[in-house]
């Protein structure tokens, strides 16, 4: 029996694969920031005037502003979420969170999570929050959680590293960045967001073994059967920022991918393209309108293999360049004006 199909009739039976509908309240969206001012890089940043502009948005939308560990628990445990519910986060801490994004944050009364590297905040540099900045935050509607400690390419071993010297030192930054954390701010501390976006499989075990919720940088809304080690988040930055894209953004709903053929994101340089098996629950997107965006070559084709149990496969048209590449998913709505999304990261490396 097909390894997809077979995963699906074990989730059949024991119930979890039932229609999923916008009522439902299962969802929420995540939008993840870095920079906030003018002239800065153009690609982690966005200006005060379009962040304003997007609050006003998030208002306008009758949007609700849930902390992030409130929509992660509630999440987890099955509970009903509102429609509409968003969750702030904030990479990095840059000093302009504390002077630019966090009076407006409380004007607006909207809570956020800032994910810190707390090896940079240690050493004091100028361009990030303090710790004395980040208390006072707290007490303000900002929780924050674990970046790591180095800010390092976490799943890239140094030449002539073990593996168990890899895990060793992954395991090591991470427990670091959250002790530092509780000791200052004196909370605990259970999410973490990878650097770049970038994670592995045995990272991602590593993560639950530390008993944590890890988000990474592709887009997507986030749902109860969601990959609770790579929660998705949209980038509301640079040329991501632009109001039309937002808005649509924060009405998104998770496409509810149950199964996908490979999970690892890894490819090494020189390979084909890759092949990737989705498989879905059903839903109230139309499966005819179900597309893939690849990251700088733009629309491919969609193969169906079984139709009847939402199986199909997607593939690149050229091979992915080294780095990060995405593939995105969208599909709409049967009502029409809200669309449902996915997206997988693939990393492509040098082999060793």
């Amino acid at each position: 029996m097909n390894k997809i199909l077979k995963k699906y009739l074990i989730l059949l039976v024991i119930g979890l694969v039932v229609p999923m509908r916008i009522g439902a309240a299962d969802h929420a969206v995540i939008l993840q920031y870095h920079l906030f001012g003018s002239g800065l890089p153009p690609s982690t940043s966005v200006t005060i005037e379009r962040f304003k502009e997007q609050l006003e948005a998030l208002k306008e939308n009758n949007s609700i502003v849930w902390p992030l560990a409130e929509i992660i628990s509630y999440l987890k445990q099955g509970k009903s979420l509102p429609d509409m519910c968003v969750g702030i986060t904030i990479d990095d801490a840059y000093r302009s969170v504390f002077e630019k994004a966090y009076p407006l944050l409380v004007e607006y009364n909207f809570p956020a999570t800032v994910f810190v590297a707390t090896e940079v905040v240690d050493m004091k540099l100028k361009t990030y929050l303090s710790w004395d900045q980040m208390r006072e935050m707290s007490e303000h509607g900002i929780t924050f959680a674990s970046h790591s400690h180095r800010h390092a390419y976490m799943i890239r071993r140094q030449k002539n590293e073990s593996m168990a010297e890899w895990e060793s030192g992954v395991k090591e930054d991470i427990i670091t960045s959250i002790k530092r954390l509780e000791a200052e701010l004196d909370t605990r501390v259970d999410l973490f967001a990878y650097p770049y976006g970038e994670y592995n499989t045995r990272l991602k075990e590593i993560i639950e073994e530390l008993d944590l919720v890890a988000f990474g940088q592709q887009s997507g809304a986030i749902w109860s059967g969601s990959d609770f080690t790579a929660l998705p988040r949209f980038p509301v930055s640079g040329k991501y920022s632009e109001i039309k894209s937002f808005r649509t953004k924060i009405r998104s709903l998770p496409l509810p991918v149950i199964s996908e053929e490979p999970e690892s994101p890894i490819l090494l340089s020189g390979n084909r393209p890759p092949v990737l098996r989705l498989m879905l629950k059903s839903g109230d997107y139309i499966p005819g309108s179900i597309a893939c965006y690849v990251s700088g070559q733009g629309k491919v084709d969609i193969k169906w293999i079984d139709k009847e149990n939402n199986i199909f496969e997607a593939a690149a048209k050229e091979p992915l360049p080294k780095g990060r590449s995405r593939y995105n998913f969208t599909a709409a709505h049967k009502d029409g004006g809200r669309y449902y999304w996915y997206s997988h990261l693939w990393i492509t490396l040098h082999p060793q």
